[in-house]
């Protein structure tokens, strides 16, 4: 199998390091190889039809904070993706979640010429899930994403495979660990602004951490869940969508009083779409701290089943785009 890989960020970089450590146990297991023929990042990509040296992409990322010898000048990721032949785009660019950016496109293209997509990319499934769907059955492509919702927790693969046969009534789940966290931290008696402070100081919240704390992170996530469980066709605009900012220390302390904690969740059955804090019951499976993401599926005969897992990190969500191009590679078989 070829790879085109699209975004050479820390998720790109773990697929590349992923993939390398994996090599044997694809050998061993599947009797097939994953080789890497495209990688472009931001200012520069690099091109083998053959196949590209792991170990040196990544040093010459490390050392020159490029992926490769060539300049991009401006040219589009599609227009250096047909400079090779691949099998599989993996779009791992950063997330635009208002109108899709160079990731929509980038998909687009590839289901367009006949090519499987893996995607850790929010934005394009928040917002043209239905057309993508449609457009990757068009071209009998395959579209994985597992990793775009809660990184290494399998909650598509769980209620499409593992749960099949069964009528997945809800999913209520902490989809953000960046809010988990800030929330988790104000159950300690920390105002918000020390604990947001805090969570960017350790990598966990971004600069700005407006999609976070906004729960539009947590809403991309509602509505590929929706779409993709619940065969619901909507966008993120259609999720009702409240955010963290508002919760103060007296909030907390209440909810203490009555053996509860705040948390952020989102929820998604065939006629609920929301994000918002809520108050969960101390030791409930949703009341977890820290930074993980879990998720509660409600079904008609299994009752609930809780799903947890890193929903971010170099590793982990390589760990679940690795898992969408095995189940490629055995469905192409």
């Amino acid at each position: 199998m070829k790879v085109f890989l699209s975004g050479f960020g820390t998720v790109g970089q773990g697929v590349f390091e992923i993939l390398l450590l994996k090599e044997k146990y694809l050998k061993d297991n599947y009797d097939a190889s994953i080789s890497v023929v495209g990688v472009v990042d931001s200012s520069s990509f690099n091109i083998d039809k053959k196949s590209l040296c792991g170990f040196c992409v990544l040093a010459t990322k490390t050392n020159s904070g490029k992926c490769g010898p060539n300049a991009r000048d401006g040219k589009p990721v599609t227009e250096i993706m047909d400079m090779t032949d691949y099998d599989v785009l993996i779009e791992t660019s950063p997330t635009d979640i208002e109108n899709g950016g160079e990731g929509l496109a980038n998909i687009r293209h590839a289901l367009a010429s006949g090519k499987d997509v893996v995607t850790v990319n929010k934005g394009p499934l928040a917002l043209e899930y239905p057309a993508l769907a449609k457009l990757a059955e068009e071209n009998g492509c395959i579209l994985k994403y597992e990793g775009s919702v809660g990184g290494a927790m399998p909650i598509i693969s769980l209620c499409h495979t593992a749960l099949a046969g069964q009528r997945i009534k809800s999913i209520r789940g902490i989809l953000n660990g960046t809010c988990n966290y800030i929330l988790s931290r104000m159950d300690t008696g920390l105002p918000f602004s020390q604990a947001l402070r805090e969570a960017q100081q350790l990598g966990y919240a971004e600069a700005d951490p407006t999609y976070d704390i906004e729960g539009i992170d947590a809403a991309s996530k509602v509505a590929i869940l929706a779409n993709s469980i619940f065969d619901r066709a909507v966008t993120i605009r259609d999720v009702s969508v409240t955010g963290i900012t508002a919760i103060t220390p007296e909030a907390v302390a209440m909810a203490a009083e009555r053996g509860m904690v705040i948390r952020l969740i989102g929820e998604v059955s065939d006629d609920r779409l929301e994000v918002a804090p809520r108050l969960v019951p101390k030791g409930h499976a949703l009341a977890i701290s820290g930074t993980l993401n879990t998720a509660q599926v409600l079904t008609d005969l299994a009752g609930p089943i809780t799903v947890s897992g890193r929903g971010a990190g170099k590793h982990e969500t390589a760990s679940a785009i690795l898992s969408d191009l095995i189940s490629i590679m055995e469905s192409r078989k």
